[in-house]
């Protein structure tokens, strides 16, 4: 039986297509035989289990060391008790290390019964280390599960343990986990920020996502396996949309090839694409909704609201919020700038924001429809009008994000009016104070474009009209039309009162037709 593509739990790869893992932690070796202690982190379900776990695997077969894989995702349920945490990871050490041979395990967990949770942990890898025949090396994984005085408490005792390495102690220490030691937390809304506890370590990297290689090579295995083909534009595109995500580019794969084109004669093309991307956004499945949790979260809303908004990204701790949203996978700077970290995101981040509105909205899609199936843009900015007088000042309170409130507001009215039908490409133009919205409706004679700029007029700044204006005439030139839509909306602290604003304009700028709606 071929394999398939994995997006739940970690790879086997007897069972699943995979990139050889061991690969992906090239610079890991070398840390081991220099007997350095390293932090690797990723975000969520990009491999970092199944990538460690080969790893081990080999170094264990290689007979140089004795590597070991443990888990401390059960000490979140010990909370602050520093003996019952410990207590379950050296539980996973005995439990994991049962599949060594004899002389390489380490006593039974009993020995150390009698010492004290602030040094056990230390206790028990020395006694392990004194007596094993090979250097230890340990990963710990899901370290970022525990938190308050029992991840204290391990930070220390490995750093307490550390000087007598190899000889009385691993030789290597590898704490795996979503984050780096600086967001490690210890308490519920309280992180580290800073390496302190755990200054041992001689370095922090990022496992990194899949390059188009990588990529390209994955889906080979596919057609190595079953005989479909995919073309060069769908193995292109499925990189582009996800940027090499390892979640995303299997999740879009198994996709794509077994519910589009089940027909292992057919070759999956880019249009089989477009329709997978969008199942994928609109099912949310698991690791989409653990990404949207994360939307609520202070530090990631302090840099997601400004992308969104287009705004340039400020504050007191900039620096450590921009690198623990990185971290979390959600932005990167790989293009010179911050911007979402890859096209599904894009879609998925805003779209979730604006759900719970957009449910509550009770305009229909039909109200809004030409005799032959086109979008009325008049008739939709007036149905827009209307809604906002009754509804935005309640609605605009109640956005999660309060900085791009009137953005997702906007958002949420489309997606309600276009859901099922078309569909909406949202774009962020950062440190430009806007956001382009573009509108594809298929209709009886082909796909209809339309584009609204959404602009913000904050205090201390100009009548943002002249600039949109300009700015979407650029934007319309690159699509060719000759037609768009500019939406402003006044957070000024002397603006009228909601009751009083509302009106809608068309005038022509530098020879295209625009709609003017001032909020």
């Amino acid at each position: 039986m071929a394999r398939v593509f994995n997006t739940s739990g970690p790879c086997d790869p007897e069972e699943h297509y995979m990139l050889p893992a061991e690969e992906r932690l090239s610079d890991a070796r070398e840390l081991i035989d220099l007997k350095r202690y390293f932090v690797l982190h990723a975000p969520r379900q990009t491999g970092k289990t199944t990538t460690v776990a080969a790893l081990v695997k080999s170094l264990n077969a290689e007979g140089r060391y004795t590597a070991l894989l443990v888990s401390c995702e059960e000490t979140q349920a010990t909370g602050e008790d520093i003996n019952r945490g410990i207590g379950a990871i050296l539980k996973q050490i005995e439990d994991e290390a049962a599949a060594l041979a004899e002389p390489l395990r380490p006593q039974p967990v009993r020995i150390v019964a009698d010492v004290d949770g602030v040094s056990r942990l230390r206790v028990y890898l020395m006694r392990w280390a004194e007596r094993s025949p090979r250097p230890l090396v340990l990963f710990l994984d899901e370290i970022d599960s525990m938190m308050g005085k029992t991840l204290i408490s391990v930070l220390r005792q490995l750093r307490a343990g550390y000087r007598h390495r190899p000889a009385r102690f691993p030789q290597t220490v590898a704490l795996v986990g979503m984050r780096d030691v600086r967001d490690y937390k210890i308490a519920r809304d309280e992180v580290l920020h800073t390496a302190s506890p755990y200054n041992i370590k001689d370095r922090s990297f990022l496992l990194a996502n899949f390059t188009a290689e990588e990529v390209a090579t994955l889906l080979e295995q596919h057609s190595a396996e079953t005989g479909q083909l995919f073309s060069d534009e769908a193995k292109t595109g499925i990189w582009e949309l996800t940027r090499g995500q390892p979640w995303l580019v299997n999740a879009l794969a198994r996709q794509l090839a077994e519910v589009e084109v089940p027909d292992r004669t057919r070759t999956i093309t880019a249009e089989h694409l477009d329709v997978a991307k969008e199942k994928l956004i609109e099912r949310r499945e698991t690791h989409l909704d653990s990404l949207i949790d994360r939307l609520t979260e202070p530090r990631v809303e302090r840099i997601i609201a400004p992308v969104l908004a287009g705004e340039i990204v400020i504050g007191d701790r900039m620096r450590d919020d921009i690198a623990y949203v990185e971290d979390l996978g959600l932005v990167d700077r790989e293009s010179g700038h911050l911007q979402i970290a890859n096209p599904i995101y894009h879609e998925v981040i805003p779209r979730a924001l604006a759900a719970e509105t957009q449910y509550t909205i009770v305009h229909r899609t039909e109200w809004y429809l030409t005799a032959d199936g086109r979008l009325d843009i008049a008739a939709l900015l007036e149905g827009f009008l209307e809604f906002w007088r009754r509804h935005g000042e309640p609605m605009l309170g109640n956005q999660p994000y309060r900085e791009v409130a009137f953005q997702l507001l906007v958002m949420s009215f489309l997606q309600r009016i276009t859901n099922g039908g078309g569909r909406i490409v949202r774009e962020y133009a950062l440190g430009r104070g806007r956001m382009d919205v573009v509108l594809y409706w298929p209709y009886e004679g082909g796909v209809q474009e339309e584009v609204l700029e959404l602009k913000v007029w904050r205090d201390g700044r100009s009548d943002p009209e002249a600039e949109g204006l300009d700015q979407l005439d650029d934007y319309l030139k690159t699509m060719d039309l000759n037609h768009g839509a500019l939406l402003i909306f006044d957070r000024r602290k002397a603006a009228a009162p909601f009751a009083e604003r509302g009106e809608l304009s068309e005038r022509v700028h530098k020879g295209r037709r625009i709609r003017i709606m001032r909020l």
